[in-house]
């Protein structure tokens, strides 16, 4: 949970550059990629928070695996869905979803490990693979923010 939570950590420290850009490297804004991750992570957190591990299903999905294993998700292959598309991007509003985000974080440390999310492409992820795959989906999108930066 930790290393989640640094991750948040620096996703906050690039909120004064959330107008910049970089074509090259990606359409969107280093906002638009902050708040972007900000959403999946909340998102992800209050599914787990509703779930019932009773109704658990455990599935075989390879793209899962190969995913887990590398431990990074290729660029440009999979298009975020509505839910998780950012809105308006605001120093202010940053900076709410950032507070929201760690309140949550503190919420799915008190969950049993059976909570699990319904990953579109990957089903049902126990409390373990939900972490990994917060941390990296977030990795991912921090990957793309140094490289617009460093541009």
């Amino acid at each position: 949970m930790q290393k989640l939570s640094n991750l948040v950590d620096e996703l906050a420290s690039y909120i004064p550059q959330l107008e910049a850009r970089n074509e090259a490297v990606s359409a969107s804004s280093v906002g638009w990629q902050i708040e972007h991750s900000l959403l999946v992570i909340s998102s992800v957190i209050e599914g787990v928070k509703r779930s019932d591990p009773s109704k658990y299903k455990w599935s075989f999905r390879p793209i899962k695996y190969l995913i887990f294993w590398r431990g990074k998700i290729p660029r440009g292959k999979i298009g975020a869905p509505k839910i998780v598309i950012p809105g308006e991007i605001t120093q202010d509003t940053l900076q709410a979803h950032i507070a929201l985000c760690r309140q949550r974080l503190d919420e799915l440390e008190q969950l049993g490990a059976g909570h699990y999310f319904t990953h579109p492409f990957f089903g049902d992820l126990r409390m373990a693979d939900t972490l990994s795959f917060l941390f990296i989906h977030t990795e991912h999108h921090l990957k793309i923010i140094r490289v617009m930066l460093a541009h």
